[in-house]
């Protein structure tokens, strides 16, 4: 057989990475999906834990402090995710069709793109945050606190850009288990250093708000570094060495797909913040005890939907592999099986919680608090529509590995806005504030119809994720 005629091979086997176009698919999602989950519930636990200890060693207004300049994090992370989703989608298809030269140009271009990024986040950070600051209308007494935060934190903001793209490429290729020990030790250090930093234990200094920030940034650059120090021990398979080290330089057709992709993606983000931050006004105005309710409720429900997250995300990388080798008949069951993974999975999750609602409500309220039974009652109600919002985001990590991203931002921009918001705002008049908490099975099963006649319909097939210009690969010596 003439080489142009041999099947390409298949890429080395690294440590955790997995060949997705093989082999069964229900294990082989579940083993790829579930270190996905456990680095999602680890950023989540890190942000509680850092929370608890700026709100215990320094006190309420340092807490109110941080969520302001969070909200500039927010906006920064939401677009990393999605042109990070985007450049790992383009490096799971070159995987699936064994090209990793073009696997590693995709990267190398996304890698120089989110270091420029990284960079004008960092020195803007730093140097408007006051602006930042007024612009955000944080109150008047939080702006020093917030100010030194921010100004801070914006030096962590680097690593975190540069991490985030790298751990999504590595998922691209078929390994998210080095993710999710990076993830750990980024955990590890910053809960850990914060109480130093913030109270000046034995030699760190005193430095109130900005130790929390600077244990943070710490945590960020030393699990960065140890990250690229791993892929090159381990030659994992993008790294870049020699001449593939060009690729650093953001080529225009591949920058290009990364971005008109990856817009659409990181708008999904902005969508449903700014679907809570309507939701948010309507509950207050329900009173003290209704918001707190909810706050907490809320609290339980980023633990809930985190399955879905992670199945979103670990079949889109899947199906992309599956595309880029042309194996369009394992995509449809790839789907099946992770919307039954997804839906036992938040199921066990959601029984869990209505069953011992009681003392994890407590846990944030108190026992006696009367926001408790409200919070109870908030849960019975709309707790069950996260089984709904996973079958959709597997539907949509579905059709966005094809590069199909623009109708399931506007599927989601329906649900969560004139649906859910609407809802709640016109059925007060009817059910009072049970409006507000049956906006939310209301807006995910529009969601999920349309996302099931889209999938169905087969138009996201027609969707491409090509890059506009054919990559010239590099020129490899010449054979003896």
């Amino acid at each position: 057989m003439a080489d142009a005629d041999r099947p390409a091979a298949a890429p080395q086997a690294r440590p955790g990475q997995r060949d997705l176009t093989t082999g069964p698919i229900a294990s082989t999602l579940l083993g790829f999906a579930l270190p996905t989950l456990g680095s999602s519930i680890l950023q989540s636990l890190n942000g509680s834990i850092n929370s608890a200890w700026v709100g215990r060693l320094i006190g309420e207004d340092a807490l109110a402090a941080t969520a302001n300049a969070n909200m500039v994090m927010f906006l920064a992370s939401a677009f990393t995710f999605g042109f990070s989703m985007a450049s790992s989608i383009l490096i799971a298809q070159a995987f699936g069709r064994r090209d990793i030269d073009t696997a590693r140009r995709s990267f190398g271009t996304a890698f120089g793109f989110f270091s420029l990024l990284a960079i004008l986040v960092a020195v803007g950070g730093w140097f408007f945050s006051p602006k930042i600051l007024a612009l955000l209308g944080t109150p008047a007494e939080a702006v020093p606190l917030a100010d030194a935060y921010l100004r801070v934190i914006s030096l962590a903001l680097p690593p975190a850009i540069l991490m985030v793209s790298t751990m999504m490429a590595l998922r691209g290729t078929g390994d998210s288990l080095t993710p999710l020990w990076f993830m750990g030790l980024a955990v590890l250090l910053d809960s850990g250093l914060n109480p130093f930093f913030i109270s000046g234990i034995g030699p760190f200094p005193e430095m109130g708000i900005a130790g929390s920030a600077l244990a943070t940034s710490i945590a960020n650059w030393t699990a960065l570094i140890g990250l690229f120090a791993y892929i090159y021990w381990r030659d994992l398979p993008l790294r870049l060495r020699g001449a593939e080290l060009t690729y650093l330089r953001p080529a225009g057709g591949c920058l290009k797909t990364i971005v008109v992709k990856g817009f659409p993606m990181g708008l999904q983000m902005i969508v449903i913040s700014l679907s809570s931050l309507l939701l948010i006004g309507l509950v207050n105005a329900e009173g003290v005890h209704t918001a707190a309710a909810y706050g907490v409720t809320m609290q339980l429900w980023a633990y809930i939907q985190m399955p879905a997250m992670a199945f979103g995300a670990a079949v889109s990388a899947m199906t992309a592999q599956n595309i880029g080798a042309g194996h369009w008949d394992r995509v449809g069951r790839i789907t099946n099986i992770a919307i039954v993974q997804v839906l036992a999975i938040t199921g066990a999750m959601i029984a869990l919680f209505l069953l011992f609602e009681r003392p994890a409500l407590g846990l944030f309220l108190g026992m006696d608090s009367p926001a408790l039974p409200i919070a109870m009652h908030i849960q019975w109600i709309a707790t069950w529509s996260f089984l709904l919002f996973g079958i959709t985001l597997v539907i949509f990590g579905t059709v966005r590995a094809n590069g199909a991203v623009v109708v399931p931002l506007i599927i989601l921009a329906i649900g969560l806005l004139p649906v859910r918001i609407g809802f709640a705002w016109l059925g007060r008049d009817w059910l009072g504030a049970d409006a507000l908490w049956w906006s939310f099975p209301a807006s995910t099963l529009t969601n999920l119809v349309l996302a099931v006649l889209y999938f169905r319909s087969g138009r996201w097939k027609q969707a491409r994720m090509a890059v506009s210009e054919e990559p010239q690969p590099i020129p490899q010596p010449a054979q003896p």
